[in-house]
């Protein structure tokens, strides 16, 4: 007994240790990956009407009899057909066909989806006219400012080029996600979907006290007297802070004008405070437009017109696809309940 007892305990040793080393390995790998030249990707389309009228076609094969199928069949062609004599006999001046663009933007913290947020944007405008609409699903808790100030700046490209910009959001669009969203002409979100938090936070931790216990000394030096305000392992100052929060004030600042210059309709000052509404809330301060999910919007927009759904898929090596599920299935592990 006392032999499995010590076979067992020797073998949990060594898994964790193979484990531990195919982790390294991997992060290893990953970075080579990384350093090297991207491989690039494609534009991928796909119709959603006709994915829609697919599934509805299954369902009514499934379920409806056999009979009227074929007598619903019938009455289509002979619908189809009636079209068409009318417009041979009286055509008239066709009007543009209804289209629609959408487009899915998933944020993380780095805002780090906007590399392909770019790609799908530049497809649409090289083709896209002025009576197409561009639907952007949104979802992001926030993230570094500089992210998602440049993701701001590609949905600007598509207001820019005089097309409608639509943002629909079902979950969250917070913080930086706002900063996207309210570029749009039109904000659609879920009831239950967290929209706003238009405020700044950022979070240092100090190990100084720490050091200084063991007499392990850290020199912070810097050229400008505001270099480095905060630091993790020297000794911060009452200035150093002063200066700190001085500069997520004037962030705070920047985000209120942007908001503010695009959707001028909402009271700054009332949404401004860093909070968080949920949908049903939002729509009553003016921060979303209208209480719908994205799936009733497509569903409809497929009922007057042609829905396309564009994506760009990266070409990625299988070292870089393995260290991606890795990475979102420690994000999924590690997630805090809410967002913020």
């Amino acid at each position: 007994m006392e032999f499995l007892f010590e076979y067992g305990l020797f073998l949990a040793k060594t898994v964790t240790f193979v484990v531990a080393v195919g982790v390294i390995l991997l992060f290893i790998l990953g970075l080579g990956q990384r350093n090297r030249r991207q491989e690039g990707g494609h534009i991928e389309i796909m119709n959603l009407g006709e994915g829609l009228a697919q599934v509805t076609s299954a369902l009514k094969q499934a379920i409806l009899d056999p009979e009227l199928l074929k007598q619903e069949a019938k009455a289509e062609k002979k619908r189809l057909k009636a079209e068409q004599k009318a417009r041979k006999k009286a055509p008239v001046p066709e009007t543009p066909e209804s289209r629609a663009f959408v487009i899915d933007f998933e944020g993380d913290i780095q805002a780090s989806a906007v590399s392909n947020l770019r790609e799908e944007i530049t497809a649409v405008l090289s083709l896209a006219e002025s009576t197409d609409e561009v639907i952007v699903r949104l979802e992001s808790p926030g993230g570094v400012v500089h992210g998602y100030g440049l993701a701001a700046s590609q949905l600007q490209r598509i207001v820019r080029a005089e097309l409608r910009l639509t943002v629909a959001v079902d979950k969250v669009a917070a913080s930086g996600g706002y900063m996207m969203a309210c570029i749009a002409n039109h904000i659609v979100a879920a009831p239950f979907a967290l929209v706003g938090s238009i405020g700044v936070l950022a979070q240092v931790p100090n190990f100084h006290r720490l050091l200084k216990k063991y007499d392990v000394d850290v020199d912070v030096l810097t050229a400008g007297e505001y270099k480095r305000t905060l630091t993790t392992f020297g000794e911060n100052t009452d200035k150093g802070r002063e200066k700190f929060i001085e500069e997520l004030e004037d962030v705070h600042s920047l985000f209120k004008d942007f908001v503010v210059e695009n959707r001028p309709q909402v009271d700054i000052e009332q949404v401004s405070t860093g909070e968080a509404w949920y949908g049903k809330r939002a729509i009553d301060i003016k921060l979303v437009d209208e209480l719908v999910t994205s799936d009733e919007l497509l569903v409809e927009k497929c009922k007057s017109g042609s829905v396309f759904q564009v994506k760009f898929v990266e070409h990625k090596s299988k070292v870089d696809r393995v260290l991606d599920r890795f990475g979102s299935g420690l994000r999924r592990a590690f997630a805090p309940v809410q967002p913020f």
